[in-house]
């Protein structure tokens, strides 16, 4: 039955990292930029939901909503006024950039918010759910169906709408997006401040699982960018199947082997899924006409 539990566990934590390696997947597939700064602004959003929380003393998950508008308007911004002057320049640079913005964020938390560790409590959830012999923190029920909801939102917006349509025809061909009429600039904007939204969200919906400091996006970071290779770079269901599944051999290989080798094991197992699929689970293979 602890196998069970554990199973339970990995897949529950797993739809929360495949939430936030979504944003990161995103932000690659349309604006082709490796967003370095994706845990610090997976922080950004757990802190927003705390300052909401304690400052007007909002319940987290009512609280979220006014995060996820806050988070856009910053990637907006971000993606407007400084992703926007290196999208041309060589790949260095656009690292040195996400990097630099990755530790002036964390700073300037630390500055306001101290490095003290900070927890948010949510009333009525202090006792856990019991599924027959299973065990189910409530908050981390909560974020998981969240996280479907989101990411069927996130799905209807880039198939079934028009601003979808248009990211996805930016991401395709810059130049015929904009012979079409296409608001390219505006649409990267948007794509990436979606982007930071789905990573704003799985960092406030872990704000009532795990206690939180500043610097708390870097342990997610590297764990999204497997997550998002595993699933093929861009592939929205793609994210979502390699969260899980790295989720639940988080879990699983804490249990059976303990917790120091969980990292271990990840990564072992994410360079033996690149020997034998090189672009990914649901990436596609490039095919060179002779």
């Amino acid at each position: 039955m602890q196998t069970v539990q554990s199973l339970l566990d990995g897949i529950l934590m797993g739809g929360v990292y495949a939430l936030a390696a979504l944003g990161l997947s995103l932000i690659f597939g349309v604006l082709k930029i490796t967003n370095f700064a994706h845990g610090a602004m997976m922080t950004i959003g757990m802190y927003t939901v705390y300052a909401l929380c304690t400052g007007l003393g909002l319940n987290p998950y009512i609280a979220l909503p006014i995060a996820i508008i806050f988070m856009f308007v910053l990637g907006f911004i971000i993606q407007r006024f400084l992703i926007k002057r290196i999208e041309q320049a060589p790949a260095h640079n656009q690292l040195l950039l996400t990097l630099g913005l990755a530790y002036i964020f964390e700073n300037v938390i630390l500055i306001i918010f101290s490095p003290n560790y900070k927890t948010i409590s949510v009333g009525g959830f202090e006792k856990a759910l019991h599924i027959g012999e299973l065990t189910v923190a409530p908050a981390k029920l909560v974020a998981f169906c969240v996280v479907i909801v989101v990411t069927a939102a996130v799905y209807f917006l880039l198939y079934k709408t028009h601003i979808g349509k248009s990211i996805r025809a930016a991401s395709q061909n810059d130049m015929g997006a904009k012979l079409m009429g296409i608001d390219v600039p505006n649409i990267r904007g948007i794509a990436f401040g979606i982007g930071v939204v789905c990573t704003g969200i799985a960092g406030g919906l872990l704000t009532p699982v795990m206690s939180f400091y500043p610097t708390l996006g870097e342990s997610f970071q590297l764990k999204c960018f497997v997550i998002a290779v595993l699933g093929g770079m861009g592939n929205l269901w793609g994210a979502l199947v390699s969260g899980l599944l790295i989720g639940v051999i988080e879990s699983m290989s804490g249990y059976l082997l303990g917790g120091s080798w969980s990292d271990m094991i990840i990564y072992a197992v994410f360079i033996l899924i690149l020997f034998i699929r090189p672009t990914g689970l649901f990436g596609r293979r490039n095919r060179r006409e002779n």
